[in-house]
Parts: structure tokens; C-alpha cells; sequence
């Protein structure tokens, strides 16, 4: 693992596809001859406890929360940038999976706007309102995270962001 993949306890981090979480704890399992150190999260949305082992940190995509500038670059995208659709949906819902799972704040914010501009042309598939609406919460719960916001200022930041795409913020799920 590298260095800058190391968290400190109470540090706000991003599990990608899952949202922010705090590192509660730092715990050792020994598993047979092999011992493994875990981080221990606590989910801010839904209070779910969950282990990340330290070997493991990169493959999950264990990130800590996006600096504020970043933010302005993510909301800068959704005013202002243009989204590559992808007309056939078994592709467009692959490189999509993608992009969630790797969970880069840019790539999380591309999928929001081209699935709201896909919603506009015609109905999205239950799977695709599934990821918009997953998207829709990893990137408010970053941005309350980031700018000490509470939710509900981060939803009047986005919807402004959108407002300046022409673009409406989805109501959740």
C-alpha cells in the first residue's frame, strides 16, 4: 500500500459505489498462518459498519474525500461540460458500472449528467434510475463532506450547478 493510501482514525474517506464513510477503527484478524489489518468505516448514510482490508485499500478504490477545488471542477463539469452518450445501453451501463466503481468524483459526475440527458430522450431502465440516483448520493454526500456542508445545502449546490446545464435535480429513490 502506498503512503498516501494510508487513513488515520476519524478521517473522512469515499468507498466508491458506496458513499462517505469515517475511519472508526484500525483492527488485526489473523486468518489461519495470516494476519491482515482492516479498516473499520462507518458509513455515513446508512451507519453500516464495513471492513476494508489494508491489502486491499487500492482494489476497492478507498479514497479520501475530494478537496474543495475538485469540487468546483466537478460542478464546473456539470454546469458547463459535454457527456460522450452512448446510444446502446448494455455498453453505455458497462462503462458506466465502470466509472462508478472506480469512484473518481469527475467520473461519478459524468454519469450523473449523461444519465440526466439520456432521461430527457426517453426513459431510463430501472438499472440505469438505480445508478443515477446511487450517483445523485455519492456526489452530494462528497460535497457536504468536503465544504462542512449539511445535505441540504449540498443539494442547493448541485441543483444550481444543473440549473446552469438546463438540467433539473432527480428526486431520490
Amino acid at each position: 500500500m502506498s503512503p498516501s493510501m494510508t487513513f488515520q482514525i476519524g478521517e473522512r474517506v469515499v468507498y466508491p459505489n458506496h458513499g462517505v464513510g469515517t475511519i472508526e477503527n484500525v483492527s488485526t484478524r489473523t486468518f489461519g498462518p495470516r494476519t491482515e489489518r482492516f479498516y473499520l468505516l462507518r458509513m455515513a448514510a446508512n451507519h453500516l459498519t464495513v471492513m476494508v482490508p489494508f491489502s486491499h485499500v487500492e482494489d476497492v478504490g478507498l479514497r479520501k474525500v475530494t478537496k474543495n477545488i475538485d469540487i468546483q471542477r466537478m460542478l464546473d463539469f456539470l454546469s458547463h461540460g459535454r457527456c460522450s452518450r452512448c446510444s446502446d445501453w448494455k455498453n453505455r451501463f458497462k462503462e458506466n458500472s465502470e466509472k462508478m466503481r472506480v469512484g473518481a468524483m469527475l467520473d461519478i459526475a459524468e454519469v450523473f449528467k449523461c444519465l440526466l440527458l439520456q432521461q430527457r430522450d426517453k426513459p431510463l431502465s430501472f438499472r440505469e434510475k438505480k445508478m443515477l440516483d446511487r450517483a445523485r448520493h455519492m456526489l452530494l454526500t462528497e460535497i457536504s463532506s468536503s465544504r462542512a456542508a449539511s445535505m441540504d445545502q449540498a443539494v442547493d449546490v448541485l441543483r444550481k450547478a444543473l440549473g446552469k446545464a438546463n438540467l433539473s435535480m432527480p428526486e431520490p429513490l
